[in-house]
């Protein structure tokens, strides 16, 4: 095992990854930018080095200056997180050139897995259904209005290179396409420096299932299960449970089973995510894979008892698998929800600033990872995620119950900070949410509605919050106190 670890990130993450290292007896190296000096991943690490302003483009994404800190302090390892250099190529490559162990998969695996158009290539190779679309990607819009005249409307066109749910534009008719597909390709080349886009059938009432996958280098791999993150917000996941509710045992299995035969077929090392879309017959379609551990690993984690950080830690060193597929038992239901620092009632703006409470919940079976504390100064530099909460239960039914308990005792509050928690427990008190039933939707279904279902209370409130009559007349709302009250998939 590595005796000193590089941990090339910030927040809540890199505090997971700090206390993972700390248990398995690794020093930690953690590497800042000025503004995020007083940080608690700061404050408890064993060496520190500033790496550049605030701006992520000259601290957390500034790769000579992290492998130069490794250098330095004589790390081993870096551990990149989730966002930022996670999914680098290039990044790992220089870690490797510099004697550095990424921790994560090779090179050239993430490169390949990271062309969506490759990827799609590579997954159709190994067997796994795809989206009707294209495989190669689309040099002009008459070859979108080909696919898209094939596969019939609506569809979505993506970017080659996008993820974090950038680089999508979904499409209705052919007199739209011509048009999207000159904008997507614009933003695209902005965005990733690549202006390569293909396009697929948009599945407008599906779920959003993933496959958490765990390989070494010697070959060996296993799945630990499914995950369903169909709630979200343009994109970006906010509640994410395991296992995946309301489909057939059958479904469960093939989806786990594909996604380990996607991961092994092309080399993939360390902790994974393979990502489908599940249609109204249970059919499913290949979406992407991600080289990373994923915000919501915690729900994986307390159905399998297995700490996948550890895990990670242990393959990057060399170690064989220490898991068999048959010792791996999915026991009860988690579910976890981010608290991000937006605003709901204005489009999940941005909404930062100095908590001046803060007091997450506690209980039993429910775990809170979190560098939130009273006193700090949510920055506007950043992804706006404060915390996860996850809870675990026998059944899903309770699950959620003890998610709500939880989120009613959260307390956030300082001038001008709002939080997603009074949205969350909206979604929790949505029937389609409650029988398993709800898909991608869900999010703009509950945005756009005039009022809430009828079907039972809006939101109970708890002991620090009120209900808020909104605006615009519609359903109340949780606020908080008078007091006062961004992005990773």
């Amino acid at each position: 095992m590595f005796e000193k670890v590089l941990i090339a990130n910030r927040g809540e993450i890199a505090l997971r990854v700090l206390r993972a290292c700390r248990e398995l007896g690794i020093r930690t190296v953690m590497v800042h930018s000025s503004a995020d000096a007083q940080t608690l991943p700061v404050r408890l690490a064993d060496e520190t080095v500033r790496i550049g302003p605030a701006a992520s483009r000259q601290s957390y994404l500034n790769a000579a200056a992290i492998v130069e800190a490794a250098r330095q302090t004589g790390a081993q390892a870096v551990h990149p997180g989730y966002g930022f250099l996670s999914e680098d190529a290039d990044f790992a490559e220089i870690c490797a050139e510099n004697g550095l162990i990424f921790v994560g998969p090779p090179p050239q695996v993430m490169s390949a897995l990271a062309d969506k158009s490759t990827a799609r290539a590579l997954m159709s190779k190994a067997g796994l259904p795809l989206p009707p679309g294209s495989v190669e990607t689309l040099p002009t819009a008459a070859d979108a209005l080909d696919v898209a005249a094939e596969v019939g409307y609506p569809v979505i066109v993506k970017a080659a290179a996008g993820g974090g749910g950038r680089g999508m534009t979904v499409v209705r008719s052919a007199a739209e396409l011509p048009r999207a597909y000159a904008r997507t390709r614009a933003a695209a080349q902005v965005a990733f420096g690549d202006d390569r886009v293909y396009v697929e059938r948009y599945l407008a009432d599906a779920r959003h299932v993933e496959v958490q996958v765990l390989c070494d280098n010697h070959g060996n791999g296993v799945h630990l299960g499914t995950r369903d993150c169909s709630v979200q917000r343009r994109h970006q996941k906010l509640v994410e449970e395991a296992p995946a509710p309301a489909l057939r045992p059958s479904t469960l299995d093939t989806l786990a089973e594909a996604a380990l035969r996607g991961a092994l077929s092309v080399g993939f090392t360390g902790a994974g995510t393979v990502e489908f879309l599940v249609d109204e017959a249970e059919q499913s379609h290949f979406l992407e894979i991600n080289c990373r551990i994923q915000v919501e690993h915690p729900v994986t984690e307390m159905v399998t008892g297995v700490d996948l950080v550890h895990e990670q830690l242990h393959v990057a060193a060399g170690t064989r698998l220490r898991l068999r597929q048959e010792e791996i038992r999915l026991r009860g239901v988690a579910v976890e929800c981010r608290v991000n620092v937006e605003d709901p009632d204005r489009g999940f703006a941005p909404a930062p600033g100095r908590l001046d409470r803060f007091r997450p919940p506690g209980g039993p079976f429910t775990r809170v990872d979190t560098h939130g504390h009273v006193g700090y100064l949510v920055s506007p530099h950043y992804d706006s995620l404060l915390a996860k909460v996850a809870v675990w239960a026998p059944d899903r039914d309770g699950a959620l119950d003890r998610l709500d308990r939880a989120l009613g005792e959260f307390e956030v509050a300082g001038p001008g900070v709002r939080t997603t928690i009074p949205f969350v427990r909206r979604v929790l008190h949505d029937a389609a949410f409650r029988a398993g039933r709800h898909t991608t939707g869900l999010v703009d279904r509950l945005l756009t509605a005039d009022v809430e279902p009828a079907d039972g209370p809006t939101v109970p409130t708890g002991p620090t919050a009120r209900a808020d009559a909104d605006p615009a007349g519609r359903t109340p709302v949780i606020a908080a106190p008078a007091a006062a009250q961004r992005r990773f998939r």
